[in-house]
């Protein structure tokens, strides 16, 4: 088995709000779990403890529990962490804010049997067969919203985990309903890997090439690698800054099972 993990914040003078973390349960088989933390706007989120503090104590939680708790199907898994983060600063902070820290989600799992995934929002799931194939996992409904309505905070607000909108992991366990689950025969998976969307923007914003060349580029060159690249083409000064930002936290993950 080969775990490859990188992360590099966007911009250093401020804190990276990805999370990363691989786990190697005693009782064999692994997990991966990759959180991109959701920079709210200027002003108040009812929180006084910022996103960083909220991705580190969600995704230790979701390492833990699927590590630890194979009994418990992933969104279960989900549900409980987002509960138990929640109560963490329920008493300090106002919970039913829209803006409060959030974030997105990806978990992979495997044993002997299979290969278990969840996805929430826009983070990437790439999941390679043994002859190469490569499929995306993707929670897609973010980029349903038009960029123009994005570009509003009032309008992002009203569909911010709300029906019609999109759906991130904050204070609320039910929302783990709405993230995308599977399982896939362990034979049938060689490689897995997960993406921040900096990262995963070399493929789906910049076109520098398909699913299948990203996980190619991460199995020769590792996650750093990747993110190098990414960075390579953000800074090109013609090309127009990626959804608002030219240079975003990105984080990659790459498993060879």
């Amino acid at each position: 088995m080969r775990i490859d993990l990188a992360s590099a914040p966007g911009h250093p003078e401020r804190p990276n709000e990805d999370w990363v973390s691989a786990a190697i349960p005693a009782s064999g088989g692994g997990v991966l779990v990759v959180l991109d933390g959701v920079t709210p706007p200027a002003g108040d989120d009812g929180c006084a403890h910022g996103v960083p503090w909220f991705a580190a104590r969600l995704g230790g939680r979701l390492t833990e529990l699927s590590g630890s708790r194979r009994d418990m199907p992933l969104d279960q898994v989900l549900a409980e962490s987002v509960r138990a983060t929640a109560d963490a600063h329920r008493g300090t902070c106002d919970l039913s804010h829209v803006r409060t820290p959030q974030a997105t989600v990806v978990v992979v799992r495997w044993d002997a049997q299979y290969v278990e995934h969840l996805v929430l929002s826009d983070s990437v799931l790439l999941l390679e067969t043994p002859a190469g194939g490569v499929t995306a996992v993707l929670d897609d409904r973010l980029d349903r919203v038009p960029r123009e309505v994005l570009g509003s905070v009032a309008a992002t607000d009203a569909l911010r985990n709300a029906e019609g909108g999109f759906f991130t992991a904050a204070a609320d366990p039910a929302v783990a309903a709405r993230a995308v689950t599977g399982r896939t025969p362990r034979g049938r998976v060689r490689a897995v890997a997960a993406l921040t969307d900096g990262a995963s923007r070399w493929t789906d914003t910049f076109g520098q090439g398909d699913w299948a060349a990203c996980l190619a580029v991460l199995r020769e060159e590792g996650a750093h690698g990747l993110i190098g690249r990414v960075r390579a083409v953000e800074s090109d000064p013609a090309r127009p800054s990626a959804r608002y930002k030219r240079h975003d936290d990105a984080s990659a993950v790459y498993a060879e099972l």
